[in-house]
């Protein structure tokens, strides 16, 4: 990895006009934003179906794209729908802001009479997504057309026969749920043809796509239902245990999030299989892939089922390196960024290095006065160069959000750090900024709300809370020429060109 910078940007924040951001011209003009200001990374978040809480880390597939994605101007210009019925649809009326439950009920209409006009099956390309992709995509189609069906259930709540997957009631909904499960196979085959256009657009710019993927797969997801072996769950397929996080500098209480276990033993004896087969995929998907609470692969945290706090969990061990070591031998080596944040361990640590893969240093952590040692792992002048640092992730307050936060104490750490008394708190992001960019960390990413300086009303997540996450985008008009220049020529005076 050569020295360099990159923005932190989900799709569903790009500008648009159907209420979320997707595959549209905005991404396309943002590959673009991203060129003309020097960047050569675009980080993106999980872009899987999103499931509870509309996180893209509880999805329903960790295979399937969100068919939010889709572009409905390009279903326009192939004749599936028309301008006059989008325009007619309540996508949400504040644009800066994503209204899912509006997304849900307006664009699923609209996506359906799409499927119902394209005649897909005598698609030949749509054949041989088919054909390449039925690993995941049958059991994948089927678990969402079953979903529907029963009104959004939680596969846990199905009748017992398709619930446990008897051979014959698997029959018998593939019969008379046919054009269902049709329907979500053409979602799945126009996300990934609008995905890899636009992929191959940004690579021609010289923009490497980074990929996120979660350690986890929900509970609720095709994953946990078509292969219960791989998670522990009893024979009635109900959890022992779920996943979740102690007390960090996230959440106090710690996080709960209900994710089932990996049964690591079976893993161990199938060679990592199902493993394997999860990271060549993304390895494909993606130029360089995020993996997120990497610490649980040298030890995981396990919460009683029914727990009502993470408080109640205690660590076991995890994969560890045998894990990575397969990996490399079967598929190679690839990029890879290790969310290694939170309570980190000499054990992980040792970890993070032995992969060889980059681990993350997040700034705003640097100027906690209640944890001086843990702090000062991520001051800049400690990080390794195998490193990405980033000002905040998805995570964090904003750096305007974050700074007006803390106490006084850490913002006076901060500003001596800096050198800087005298910037308006309404500037000093930039200041920050120029701080990561300076950083021997050999890739800086910078979330988009960082570089236009906006408060926590634009941050993307608050980690243990649901209702009111992953709804931020950026209007177009923010976008402009002033910004691209500020971002070009700090890139540039840092020597990340």
């Amino acid at each position: 990895m050569m020295r360099s910078a990159g923005i932190l940007m989900p799709i569903t924040s790009l500008p648009g006009r159907f209420g979320i951001g997707c595959f549209s011209a905005e991404a396309y003009r943002f590959v673009d934003f991203l060129q003309g200001a020097g960047q050569t990374c675009w980080q993106i978040l999980p872009i899987h179906p999103t499931g509870f809480g509309d996180s893209p880390y509880q999805s329903f597939s960790t295979f399937a794209g969100n068919p939010y994605f889709i572009d409905l101007d390009t279903l326009i210009e192939e004749g599936v729908l028309t301008l006059e019925e989008c325009n007619a649809a309540n996508f949400g009326t504040n644009d800066e802001d994503i209204d899912y439950k509006a997304q849900y009920d307006a664009r699923y209409v609209l996506l359906r009479k799409a499927y119902e006009r394209s005649d897909i099956s005598k698609n030949d390309g749509y054949q041989k997504f088919v054909s390449e992709n039925a690993w995941w995509l049958s059991d994948y189609s089927l678990f969402m057309a079953l979903k529907n069906h029963f009104g959004g259930k939680s596969w846990q709540e199905w009748p017992e026969d398709i619930r446990l997957r008897h051979e014959n009631a698997m029959d018998y909904y593939r019969r008379e749920l046919y054009f269902d499960i049709e329907f979500q196979m053409y979602l799945q085959f126009k996300f990934f043809e609008q995905y890899w256009r636009l992929k191959r657009y940004a690579n021609e710019k010289n923009i490497r796509i980074i990929g996120d993927i979660p350690i986890y797969v929900a509970m609720d997801s095709a994953d946990t239902w078509a292969h219960p072996e791989l998670f522990q769950l009893n024979e009635n397929h109900v959890p022992y245990a779920v996943a979740g996080c102690p007390p960090d500098g996230f959440s106090e209480k710690g996080q709960l999030w209900g994710n089932p276990l990996y049964r690591w033993e079976y893993h161990r004896e199938t060679g990592y299989a199902w493993w394997l087969q999860r990271l060549q995929y993304v390895f494909r998907l993606y130029d360089m892939t995020r993996i997120d609470h990497f610490r649980g692969f040298d030890e995981y945290y396990v919460i009683p089922y029914g727990a009502d706090s993470a408080k109640e969990g205690h660590w076991e061990k995890g994969p560890g390196i045998e894990l990575f070591r397969f990996v490399e031998r079967e598929l190679g080596w690839h990029e890879v960024i290790a969310e290694d944040l939170g309570y980190v361990t000499d054990s992980v640590r040792q970890l993070v290095q032995e992969s060889g893969f980059a681990g993350m240093k997040v700034l705003q952590f640097a100027f906690d006065s209640r944890d001086s040692g843990s702090a000062n792992d991520y001051l800049p002048h400690n990080y390794p160069e195998n490193s990405v640092v980033y000002t905040g992730t998805h995570d964090n307050e904003t750096l305007n959000g974050w700074f007006r936060s803390i106490s006084g104490e850490e913002q006076k750490l901060a500003r001596a750090y800096l050198c800087d008394w005298y910037t308006p708190q309404a500037l000093l992001h930039r200041a920050f900024i120029s701080l990561a960019m300076g950083s021997v960390s050999r890739l800086c990413i910078i979330p988009l709300q960082d570089y236009l300086g906006l408060d926590n009303r634009s941050r993307m997540n608050t980690p243990s809370t649901v209702g009111n996450n992953w709804r931020w985008r950026v209007k177009r008009e923010q976008l402009t020429e002033e910004l691209r220049m500020e971002i070009l020529e700090t890139t540039r005076r840092y020597g990340r060109i």
